[in-house]
């Protein structure tokens, strides 16, 4: 006999669980871009060398993530998140002591392979609690993940750029805390597992495609993130040193600036989330990425304070997208949602890891400058969600 899981309402205890631990794993994972600044003048770093920091600690977050994720599709592990921050808490204990440029990569690589522990199986957390409410439990999920980063260059500013370096180690309470949250989840998942498996066979319903229509989209898919996180990148990554190279401002000022972008991305990602699920998705991924093209465009030709206004513009629309595109596509391959969890922000990290690089190669041998006026153009490739199926519109199949 079969039987399909009914839809329920959206468990709000483990999804603000998930979403709390999500702001610990990536504050955590935002200090190292934070500290840059700092780095780049302690250790005498070129733009290529802190690109190639951000490019190690992206790829360790990327390359494993579908792999994890294809794991726990047929092994989960409730615990998982627990292992992560294991991970997470020793590379930031290396980063605040590392005295090289190779321990500060050995240490950031570690931060990496904790992130690519902790996302597969939280996405699938987010999912399962979620009570058909998808756009809006993945929103809840990715927003927890935007206050992080958001946090931690304010975090930095106070409390990492007075002291030094080791100071960093005080972000190892965050790791700690996070353990602790994440075995309530654990234990929370642990049990939804053994409710499903007392059922015989689950139905599931899948968008009635052709295989060729799904790898297409998938395609697409994956090239809207190619634009929206090299544009992350050359924020996140390099915006202090625009501001404070292009207005005088100092180290604090420059982090401030960075501030209203993130915090932008968190209240833009919980924005996507409500219209994914009362719009559709695919056109809140359609607006997001090109809806963005006239204001970034404008970015590198305005003054400071149309700067402040315009970055946090961009924020809001641009970051409205990922949580529509990872619900879009685990719908697509709802039999694979670790592996497609795993693969999208794998994905999204190993963009931004290379856009680091590639954009941090670029400024060295043009300027700071430059690279705005390069990154401007990448969200009209958002002219390619056009050609994305509309799945509320899709008529579905049960296997």
């Amino acid at each position: 006999m079969m039987i399909r899981e009914k839809e329920t309402r959206p468990i709000f205890s483990i999804l603000f669980a998930v979403s709390m631990v999500h702001l610990l794993n990536d504050l955590i994972q935002a200090v190292i871009p934070a500290t840059y600044p700092l780095l780049k003048e302690e250790h005498h770093l070129s733009f290529s060398q802190v690109g190639m920091i951000t490019l190690v600690y992206q790829i360790a977050a990327s390359i494993f993530q579908p792999v994890v994720g294809s794991f726990t599709d047929k092994r989960p592990v409730p615990y998982s998140q627990i292992i992560g921050m294991s991970f997470s808490l020793v590379g930031m204990l290396l980063f605040s002591q590392a005295h090289t440029y190779a321990w500060i990569l050995f240490s950031v690589f570690l931060v990496g392979i904790g992130s690519s522990i902790f996302h597969p199986e939280s996405s699938r957390v987010a999912y399962m609690a979620s009570g058909g409410r998808r756009s809006m439990a993945q929103s809840i999920f990715q927003i927890g993940g935007n206050a992080g980063t958001a946090l931690a260059p304010i975090i930095v500013a106070f409390l990492v750029l007075p002291r030094g370096q080791q100071a960093i180690a005080w972000m190892c309470l965050f790791t700690i805390v996070g353990q602790f949250i994440s075995y309530y989840i654990g234990t929370w998942y642990k049990r939804r597992l053994a409710n499903v498996s007392r059922t015989t066979k689950r139905v599931i319903r899948v968008p009635d495609l052709p295989n060729s229509r799904i790898v297409t989209t998938v395609v697409i898919l994956l090239l809207l993130i190619v634009s929206k996180y090299f544009y992350i990148a050359s924020i996140t990554n390099y915006f202090q040193f625009y501001t404070m190279k292009k207005f005088g401002i100092n180290e604090v000022e420059a982090q401030v600036y960075l501030f209203y972008f993130l915090i932008a991305v968190a209240v833009g990602t919980l924005l996507g989330g409500a219209f994914g699920d009362r719009f559709g998705r695919k056109y809140v991924i359609w607006f997001s990425v090109l809806g963005v093209a006239p204001f970034a465009l404008a970015l590198p030709y305005v003054g400071l304070t149309m700067t402040g206004i315009l970055i946090v513009i961009i924020g809001l629309i641009l970051s409205s997208a990922f949580p529509a595109i990872i619900v879009y596509a685990q719908e697509l391959l709802p039999k694979k949602l670790g592996m497609v969890s795993g693969l999208f922000y794998g994905f999204a990290f190993g963009m931004g890891g290379i856009g680091s690089a590639v954009l941090g190669w670029q400024a060295d041998h043009t300027s700071i400058e430059f690279i705005y006026h390069l990154c401007s153009y990448l969200p009209l490739i958002g002219i390619v969600a056009y050609f994305l199926p509309d799945l509320q519109k899709t008529p579905y199949k049960e296997i």
